[in-house]
């Protein structure tokens, strides 16, 4: 429905909303499953596609309860850390934001479709897996030691997932490990990323699309929040436990078949 809410109502907020949750943080494109989900539950109005957007603030607010300490002396400038932190944020913030205001009609309007999620899904993982399989030594085991260049160069590979199915996550990840940040330190930094860059993007689709935010569709929208928060959170603390003792390349085979199998039921 165009005008309304979603046509599943609010059992489709929350299996969006729960999808959106899970997916955010781990290297396999949120946006990506949004859009393979919502294909195949028929949720394909312009009201639908501004909906997958601002639930992405639900698992924003996860990491800000998750870091609250951290980002609050960022905020501030509180102290030296929270100096450095806010800077690095902002470096790793720009590339994104520049390119993704510049090109962002280009592509909502040719790249936002399940196709195109599944090759990139299936590029990403292959890259995933084989950044894993190279031997390495890491030079950064906490946020507090990345330097602006580090920050920025992770910013540059966020926006590498301005493409649909790239993953955010896994850009930002698998960027710092080029980097020489150790798995936990470049999973950290992408949550906190996520904040400025999610924040930006959310609220700037939601400016452009204001009329289509119905009294239904803010329902929907409340649902999808609300349960995407909740599990958000329980991935964020799943996710770092995992990478403790584990490395990527799970997902990266995941992604793979995941793509396949997309492709497989397109036919």
């Amino acid at each position: 429905m165009e005008s309304g809410g979603l046509r599943g109502g609010w059992i489709s907020a929350a299996l969006l909303g729960l999808l959106e949750g899970l997916t955010e943080f781990l290297p396999i494109s949120s946006t990506g499953h949004l859009i393979v989900a919502a294909h195949f539950l028929g949720e394909k109005s312009e009201g639908a596609k501004l909906f997958e957007v601002v639930i992405q603030l639900g698992a924003i607010g996860a990491v800000c309860w998750e870091y609250r300490r951290r980002l609050f002396r960022a905020a501030l400038f509180a102290d030296a850390g929270g100096r450095r932190l806010a800077r690095n944020l902002a470096a790793a913030f720009v590339p994104a934001a520049v390119l993704g205001a510049a090109f962002h009609g280009l592509i909502k309007a040719h790249l936002f479709s399940p196709v195109t999620v599944a090759w990139a899904l299936m590029v990403g993982g292959a890259v995933i897996v084989a950044v894993e399989r190279r031997p390495r030594s890491h030079r950064i085991s906490s946020v507090d030691e990345l330097t602006l260049r580090d920050a920025l160069w992770v910013g540059l590979a966020q926006a590498a997932a301005l493409f649909p199915g790239v993953s955010r996550a896994g850009a930002t990840i698998i960027g710092g490990m080029l980097r020489g940040l150790d798995r936990r330190t470049a999973t950290e930094f992408s949550f906190l990323l996520a904040v400025p860059t999610m924040l930006a993007a959310a609220g700037f689709d939601l400016i452009q699309s204001a009329e289509l935010l119905t009294a239904e569709l803010a329902a929907d929208i409340a649902v999808g929040f609300a349960v995407s928060f909740f599990s958000a959170l329980l991935a964020i603390r799943a996710l770092l436990k995992f990478v403790a003792t584990r490395d990527f390349r799970p997902f990266g085979w995941y992604r793979i078949a995941f793509g396949a199998l997309v492709l497989l039921a397109l036919s």
